[in-house]
C-alpha cells in the first residue's frame, strides 16, 4: 500500500490506499448508481469482486439494469462501512456488460466469500442444474475518491473537522 494522504481525490493512485484495498476486498455490498432506461437515477446494493483492475458485479439475465447500463454505461459506485470512523470508497467509470454462458466466475468467488462451503456448493449446483445464465458487469475506475474521516475528509467538511482553514 502506498501513502496517499497528499493524493488528490479523483486520482487512480487512491486505489492503492489501505482504505480502498480494505473496502475492495471486504464482504460488503457496493452501491451501484446508474441511469435507468427511463432516464431516472437508480442506486442498488450489489455484491462485487475486485480483480486488481476492475470491479466486477454480476446479474442474472432479464435484469432491467442490463439494458440501462448498455444504453448509459456511466456509473458511480460507493463501498462504505457504518462503523466509526466510517471508511468510504467512491468510484466512477463506465460499466461494460458482457453475456456469460452460465455463471460469471467472479460471481461465484464473491458469493463463496460469504457463504459456508456446503451452502455455496448446494447453491451453485442448483444454479448450474437450472441452466442459469448471467451478465458480467465490469467497471474499470476512471475516478477514485477515499474518505477515512481521520486523514481524508469530504471537501465540504467544516475546518474544525477537516483541519483546514
Amino acid at each position: 500500500m502506498t501513502t496517499t494522504a497528499a493524493v488528490p481525490q479523483g486520482d487512480l493512485a487512491l486505489l492503492e490506499s489501505a482504505v480502498a484495498q480494505e473496502l475492495l476486498h471486504k464482504d460488503i455490498p457496493a452501491r451501484l448508481a446508474y441511469t435507468a432506461s427511463d432516464g431516472t437515477p437508480r442506486v442498488l446494493p450489489i455484491n462485487h469482486w475486485w480483480t486488481g483492475s476492475e470491479l466486477v458485479m454480476a446479474t442474472f439475465t432479464g435484469a432491467a439494469k442490463v439494458r440501462a447500463l448498455r444504453r448509459h454505461p456511466a456509473v458511480a459506485i460507493t463501498i462504505d462501512t457504518a462503523d466509526a470512523p466510517p471508511h468510504v470508497l467512491l468510484l466512477r467509470g463506465d460499466a461494460v456488460v458482457t453475456d456469460a454462458d452460465g455463471i460469471v466466475g467472479e460471481y461465484e468467488l464473491m458469493m463463496r466469500r460469504g457463504m459456508p462451503a456446503d451452502d455455496a456448493d448446494t447453491y451453485f449446483d442448483q444454479l448450474r442444474a437450472d441452466g442459469a445464465r448471467m451478465h458480467r458487469i465490469a467497471v474499470r475506475p476512471t475516478w477514485v475518491g477515499v474518505l477515512d474521516f481521520e486523514t481524508r475528509f469530504p471537501g465540504a467538511a467544516p475546518p474544525a473537522i477537516s483541519g483546514g482553514a
